[in-house]
């Protein structure tokens, strides 16, 4: 299993468990507090990258 796939495991059964989200902006908080939290939790450090989506190819 890819290291990501564990990660969304934890999140399935724990953070996102059973919750109903308005919309996808929602739903991607949600993941993001939940690696957060996974990363205090695990005493890791995490860092958000935003890529550039109006770069034209």
């Amino acid at each position: 299993m890819n290291p990501i796939e564990l990660e969304w495991q934890h999140l399935k059964k724990g953070e996102v468990a059973g919750q109903m989200f308005d919309d996808e902006l929602e739903f991607a908080y949600t993941v993001i507090d939940g690696l957060q939290a996974g990363g205090e939790r695990g005493n890791f450090n995490t860092q958000r990258i935003k890529f550039n989506s109006n770069s034209k190819s």
